[in-house]
């Protein structure tokens, strides 16, 4: 499930880490457009994929993945 909450110029956005399945809190910049970044998990320390495209409508859409997923 994505939840986004908005704060000036941020959003963040409540995902599931892929490897330890923990919830966890990212910050997102949907200003600079579609961003394909790597964000440590807050708990296991692994590197997530965050990938963040904007939809037709400029809302955020963030997918993460791990590792094997890319």
């Amino acid at each position: 499930m994505t939840r986004l909450r908005s704060l000036p110029m941020l959003s963040t956005v409540d995902i599931d880490c892929p490897y330890c399945g923990e919830p966890i809190t990212l910050a997102i910049d949907a200003s600079a457009g579609a961003q394909t970044y790597i964000e440590d998990c807050a708990v296991c320390c692994r590197p997530i994929t965050v990938v963040l495209d904007i939809d037709d409508d400029g809302e955020p859409d963030v997918r993460v993945q791990s590792e094997s997923d890319t």
